[in-house]
């Protein structure tokens, strides 16, 4: 699995490389303000909070927590997001591959994963999750969004996605350790099919 992994991180990272400006201009306005709220309403204690910003992008998301006076930092794969990301939001952002990561324990209150942990092949997934887990504070929160499915992964446009359905999703949260405490699908308001993102909150057990 070990070359397949080094394949999964090497054409996703190229892929959104090759497209890193198109993809800032093209995502720059998205209002995510939902995700946002669910998270930043579950985090426990006293603001300023420490968030990890997980595949955090061009930045759009990052400076939004900076700008609300928390300590927020970046982790991006993608050279070119990662230095898009530290001139757009003036955070730190650590350049780590989301399959080879380096975090310190019980560091944040809470890691947000918009759009980001679908990447991470399923084999692989307990791994990184519990990394996570890791990296957060006791009742630490963890939010994710991703594109859901039922349960099939593999190459798309050539970038590497795993797109769980709910079931799946809560289930390898929990044996991560973490406690789901809020889902919903987006965008809101319209038929389920036309909802493609999963959104969850779960909480450091």
């Amino acid at each position: 699995m070990e070359s397949d992994r080094d394949e999964v991180s090497a054409r996703t990272l190229a892929y959104y490389a090759g497209q890193a400006q198109a993809f800032w201009e093209g995502t720059r306005e998205h209002d995510v303000r939902q995700n946002l709220d669910a998270f930043l309403t579950r985090l426990e204690g006293t603001p300023p909070f420490t968030i990890l910003d997980f595949g955090c992008g061009p930045g759009r998301d990052l400076r939004a927590f900076a700008a609300l006076g928390h300590v927020a930092i970046g982790l991006e794969g993608v050279p070119e997001f990662a230095a898009m990301a530290r001139q757009w939001s003036g955070c730190d952002v650590w350049q780590q591959d989301f399959l080879a990561l380096a975090l310190p324990p019980n560091r944040f209150d809470g890691v947000f994963a918009n759009a980001s942990l679908f990447h991470v092949p399923t084999q692989e997934l307990p791994r990184v999750l519990g990394e996570l887990r890791d990296a957060l504070k006791p009742r630490g929160v963890l939010f994710a969004s991703n594109p859901h499915g039922h349960n099939e992964e593999g190459w798309n446009r050539g970038r590497y996605g795993a797109y769980h359905d709910l079931e799946a999703w809560s289930r390898h949260l929990h044996d991560a350790g973490f406690d789901l405490v809020d889902h919903y699908y987006r965008p809101t308001g319209l038929p389920r099919e036309q909802q493609p993102w999963l959104a969850t909150v779960a909480r450091r057990r």
